[in-house]
């Protein structure tokens, strides 16, 4: 019996850790995932398993090897950014992979902006709104700084993608998505390390920089099949849109977070659009990319969870919701009903609205939950606009969770007329690209 030929891939989200076997049509044909428990780092904050994943993917890429209508040809990987693995010579881990969560020192947050200019000077340079620790680069900064000892064992600093890719290849490598992952290394005005990477004498730390379509592979022992050198996750799942969409457009991924991704608008950062957490990627060539992010998804689930509380009504009632015009028009009318908000910040889009959501003030759950909507959409569409200013397009792709929304995605309509406003899914969208990079499929 012939076997299947398949490209496997390594999706390592911060909760599930996945893997995958795609066919030659890049149909997904297998997959299993595992669960790990974070590690305490010498802070007793979280930290990412690093040592256990690395053995639950060793294991299952063996046992894959040995399918009996399966034969593996190529081997990649997708990861969440804003992480580091610390290294040394031959590879093994001599820190945790801190969380980007972790709190940052804020007297060693200001001696670092300081140096470099000021907060903002700095967040223009390298298109990164400050996050802290999530700006992944001043993690090794923190490491320098805060723990002299442990940086003393650091040769190499990996983002978390391409230490995926040491595991099964042995070699240290630098990609472009890693980089560009609001990580406060990268200048882009300069499209190099910022001077700051330099001063601190960490550069050296950092592995040679590759194309995100490079082919390494793996280790005798492991097949030698070819294999990627591993991309960013959110750079992976807009892979597959460029493979079939040809004409420019806004891919709105949409899930916790609202990620609006324009890969054809090069425009610099203004300071205004950084505090309205507006940011640059960079594509697997290098490329800027512009993009913005909202915290919709936690919004969401926030307030229907107070309007199901508040009418006493069980869990999905808005999804039997369909979209009526009517209701639209009226709450579009009453702009005096403004919702209160909880995550988002209504000075960032210019919002006004009240401190505080009344919902004795609506008669029913319907209208209330449309006002929500049209509020919420409003503050989306100046997110949209972020990206959009500069590099109009005409087509935008909602893919994740508001895909199915009918009211959400009617409201866009009407919002931003003269775009097509189109749910797609791509499922499993970051292993996805991380298998069209191994197979030049895009």
């Amino acid at each position: 019996m012939s076997k299947t030929p398949v490209t496997a891939v390594f999706d390592i989200g911060k909760t599930n850790k996945k893997f995958f076997l795609f066919d030659q049509n890049l149909k997904e044909v297998y997959h299993t995932y595992t669960r790990l428990e974070a590690i305490p780092d010498e802070d007793g904050f979280p930290s990412e398993p690093v040592l256990p994943l690395r053995e639950w993917m060793l294991d299952t890429l063996k046992k894959a090897l040995e399918f009996q209508e399966f034969e593996i040809k190529k081997l990649n990987f997708s990861g969440h950014g804003a992480s580091f693995v610390h290294v040394d010579d031959s590879g093994e881990p001599v820190t945790p992979l801190y969380d980007y969560l972790k709190p940052f020192p804020e007297d060693l947050l200001e001696k670092f902006y300081e140096e470099n200019g000021g907060k903002m000077a700095f967040c223009q340079q390298t298109s990164s709104p400050p996050l802290a620790m999530l700006n992944s680069g001043l993690q090794i900064y923190f490491l320098k700084h805060a723990k002299p000892e442990q940086f003393k064992k650091v040769k190499h600093c990996l983002h978390l993608p391409q230490y995926l890719s040491l595991i099964f290849t042995g070699q240290m490598v630098s990609d472009y998505t890693s980089i560009g992952c609001h990580t406060g290394l990268w200048d882009f005005a300069q499209m190099d390390y910022h001077d700051w990477v330099k001063r601190e004498g960490i550069e050296p730390l950092l592995p040679p920089i590759l194309p995100g379509d490079s082919l390494l592979q793996t280790k005798p022992e492991l097949g030698s099949i070819p294999c990627g050198i591993g991309v960013h996750d959110s750079s992976g799942a807009l892979l597959p849109y460029l493979n079939q969409e040809k004409n420019p457009f806004v891919l709105l991924s949409t899930g916790t977070w609202a990620i609006s991704i324009n890969p054809f608008n090069k425009t610099a950062l203004t300071e205004a659009q950084l505090n309205q957490d507006c940011l640059q990627f960079l594509s697997i060539s290098g490329q800027p990319i512009k993009i913005s992010r909202l915290f919709i998804g936690e919004e969401h689930k926030y307030q229907v969870e107070q309007m199901y509380t508040h009418w006493d009504l069980p869990l999905g009632t808005y999804k039997k919701l369909k979209f009526d015009k009517a209701i639209f028009e009226k709450v579009a009318k009453n702009s005096k009903k403004r919702i209160g908000f909880h995550y988002l910040k209504p000075q960032d889009y210019g919002l006004g609205r009240a401190q505080q959501s009344d919902w004795n003030s609506f008669p029913e759950f319907t209208e209330a939950y449309y006002t929500f909507i049209y509020e919420l959409t409003d503050i989306q569409v100046a997110s949209l606009q972020l990206v959009l200013e500069g590099a109009e397009v005409n087509r935008i792709y909602v893919d994740g969770g508001f895909n199915a929304n009918d009211i959400f995605l009617e409201m866009l309509r009407i919002k931003l007329p003269g775009k097509e406003i189109i749910p797609s899914d791509f499922p499993n969208g970051s292993a996805l690209g991380a298998a069209m990079l191994v197979n030049m499929n895009f």
